[in-house]
């Protein structure tokens, strides 16, 4: 069998006069003559030259953008402009036929609704080509970071008892007939005769459960799928996402934004040391569409200029009270210009806001500290003035929100007060409670939904075009 060699290392090659096998996708073939071919290694075709004059017809006709072909041929230097190397064809092979009349995927520009309709061939695109590129080298520098740190990376559960948020948008699971399920006595669901013997539903978070091996091994974090029953068909919104969520025994909420902060710029380093084709593709691409805009909605850096912003500045540390004192005394608050005005202390910010304070006031990314209790969860540490938590949410421009995370409660005492404000029910999670009754300690932890870094790093606007197959209302296509 001939050996194939991927299209990333020709043309990265100087090998003139050696004899090379490549094979992929056709883009496009242009004068009976000239393929250009890709087989997703990179953003860059490479040209194969046929002979046609020395081809049999009937497989020219074959070669169609789509198609799947084999070429064997002579590495040559390529005389045209943009490409340093091109295969002079000696034999080609179509591995795939591909007809031209029902090919969704042409060679033109295609709108990314119609290729989130087509997300079963948009991997075919160069949009989509560099944005599950990126997603890939941002995937392995997560592991890499934690792993060169000693983390010890654990696999939480898709199924569980537990809503770590408390929010209640989760999608049951159950295996009873869901038109006729057996009843108790009150009328009730009896869910002790489903296979689970309870109420089960799909995680929302690896947290809780990442606590109880922090408590053991220090220093951890999950990097899993995580679901959402909120029905929110919006840009920001999946059903189905993946989330990194470390757990550190021992660490206080400064460690913990110290952590975060190393964190993101270590990965989003990686990708523009390793991804830079990609990404200058990606900034061209988002230029273009940022013409579309008007000039004050406008961004003022290009993409690589933007993340290179975030890993070369520190990032400013304020409060939520500083930040909502900020958000009252700008002209947009006071001009009516916010969606949601913000009126007094205890509003619970809003993409705009938190953006506005990002992208306006600091032109930078930041970290809020110190949120009010009554808007943040039942497991955040209690602050002693007895009104915030020990809450940080790092926001970036264009996203806002990244991530969010807290110093959790180690205080048996309080946090079991603080469940039973919320009305959580302590029977429930005694599992949880346990490592606050068997050497508790200070520690702390942050969660990151995958897709918003994916989003913030490749300039794409929409979520949907940063997961394969992405899991929204009314839509679980593919």
């Amino acid at each position: 069998m001939v050996k194939r060699t991927r299209i990333k290392e020709v043309l990265e090659s100087t090998a003139f006069g050696s004899e090379v096998t490549i094979k992929g996708w056709v883009r496009t073939f242009r004068n009976n003559q000239f393929i250009a071919l890709n087989d997703g290694s990179t953003i860059n075709n490479i040209q194969a030259v046929v002979d046609f004059n020395n081809t049999d017809e009937s497989l020219l006709k074959r070669i169609t953008t789509g198609a799947a072909v084999s070429v064997t041929g002579e590495l040559i230097e390529s005389l045209g402009k943009g490409q340093k190397v091109e295969v002079k064809v000696k034999s080609i092979e179509i591995l795939g036929d591909c007809d031209p009349e029902e090919y969704p995927i042409q060679p033109k520009k295609h709108s990314l609704e119609f290729l989130r309709e087509n997300a079963h061939l948009r991997f075919r695109t160069n949009t989509f080509g560099a944005v599950f590129r990126v997603r890939h080298a941002l995937a392995f520098a997560v592991h890499e970071f934690f792993n060169q740190k000693g983390f010890v990376y654990m696999h939480t559960p898709i199924l569980t008892a537990s809503d770590a948020e408390g929010a209640g948008e989760m999608f049951k699971v159950t295996t009873f007939d869901i038109g006729n399920p057996p009843r108790n006595e009150e009328g009730e669901i009896d869910y002790k005769q489903d296979f689970f013997g309870r109420a089960t539903n799909l995680t929302v978070s690896g947290q809780l459960e990442g606590e109880l091996a922090a408590m053991a091994f220090g220093e951890i974090y999950t990097f899993g799928p995580t679901f959402r029953a909120e029905n929110s068909n919006t840009t920001r919104h999946l059903a189905e996402f993946w989330m990194i969520e470390p757990e550190m025994a021992f660490y206080d909420l400064v460690d913990n934004m110290n952590l975060a902060e190393e964190f993101i710029k270590y990965v989003i380093g990686y990708v523009l040391k390793n991804n830079r084709e990609d990404l200058e593709f990606l900034g061209q691409r988002l230029a273009e569409e940022e013409k579309q805009k008007p000039q004050n909605e406008r961004s003022e850096l290009g993409l690589i200029e933007k993340l290179e912003f975030v890993t070369n500045n520190d990032f400013e540390r304020i409060t939520y009270t500083e930040a909502i004192d900020i958000l009252k005394n700008s002209k947009q608050n006071k001009n009516k210009k916010f969606q949601y005005i913000i009126e007094e202390w205890g509003a619970d910010l809003q993409s705009e806001h938190e953006r506005y304070l990002v992208e306006k006031h600091f032109k930078k990314p930041v970290i809020l500290t110190d949120y009010p209790k009554d808007i943040k969860s039942f497991y955040m540490r209690l602050n002693e003035d007895g009104k915030t938590v020990r809450a940080m949410d790092i926001l970036v421009p264009g996203i806002g929100e990244l991530v969010g995370g807290s110093q959790r409660e180690e205080r048996l005492d309080k946090l079991t007060a603080r469940m039973k404000d919320m009305g959580i029910p302590a029977e429930e999670l005694w599992w949880y409670l346990d490592t606050r009754r068997f050497g508790s300690a200070e520690h702390a932890g942050f969660g990151l939904g995958f897709e918003r870094l994916v989003l913030f790093t490749t300039g794409m606007t929409n979520i949907r075009d940063v997961i394969a197959f992405p899991r929204t209302p009314k839509n679980a296509e593919f």
